[in-house]
């Protein structure tokens, strides 16, 4: 998603690094986090799934999901029937969550099991999540999940009816309280374990594209869209 040169509605600086706060700055390997809105935009923007974790009657719950970026503000949607989504509709004080984005780049093997680790880039959001009541808000973060997915899919396919609107719950986190976690490299052996006649190195994930599967019902002279064909 691009980024506007100017304070969006969040009033934050879209330059200024974000502020580390006890919660985004990491107890251990702390050289890997960055608090650059850069960064952190960049891995949020190649991803599409994120983990949005709460406490719901005393118990941590932690749920898979679809997100947007809009600017400095992330969107989830759900049915109006989720209970965190309800929680999320409360004016004062709405839903406590943490969100979080994981790439992973590459399996880092080491000569010893405990150096075993990956290369990755991961983005941690706490903040509280409040419900979007807003239509033309709602609108945009409905396009921004389905663009995050596929982008230019919004524009090819029909927009959510007043039906599919009213089931269908969106809520917002602001970019506020945000950290950045990137490991690169390959393994951290210790110098003794160096002579050791285990194999190691870094082995390479890439996320990747198989060539689209039409729907069996799909008329055959609809083509495959250029937004599409060119992932």
């Amino acid at each position: 998603m691009p980024d506007t040169a100017t304070p969006d509605s969040t009033g934050q600086d879209a330059a200024a690094p974000y502020e580390p706060t006890e919660r985004t700055v990491p107890s251990r390997a702390r050289q890997r986090a960055s608090y650059d809105r850069e960064v952190v935009h960049s891995i949020l923007d190649e991803g599409y799934l994120c983990h949005l974790g709460f406490v719901r009657d005393g118990a941590p719950v932690v749920l898979p999901t679809l997100f947007g970026r809009v600017g400095e503000r992330l969107y989830v949607h759900g049915s109006t029937g989720s209970r965190p989504l309800r929680a999320a509709g409360a004016s004062d004080p709405g839903l406590a969550v943490c969100l979080t984005v994981t790439l992973v780049d590459g399996l880092v093997l080491a000569r010893s099991a405990f150096h075993h680790s990956m290369n990755y880039r991961s983005v941690v959001v706490h903040g509280i999540a409040r419900t979007v009541t807003d239509p033309e808000e709602r609108r945009v973060a409905l396009d921004a999940i389905v663009d995050q997915v596929v982008p230019g899919r919004s524009l090819d396919s029909r927009p959510a009816d007043a039906k599919e609107l009213a089931a269908t719950a969106v809520i917002r986190l602001d970019l506020d309280e945000v950290s950045a976690k990137v490991r690169t490299g390959g393994p951290n052996d210790e110098e003794a374990d160096l002579a050791l006649p285990y194999w190691a190195g870094v082995v390479p994930l890439a996320h990747g594209y198989a060539a689209p599967v039409p729907s069996d019902d799909l008329d055959p002279a609809v083509p495959v869209p250029d937004y599409l064909a060119a992932l």
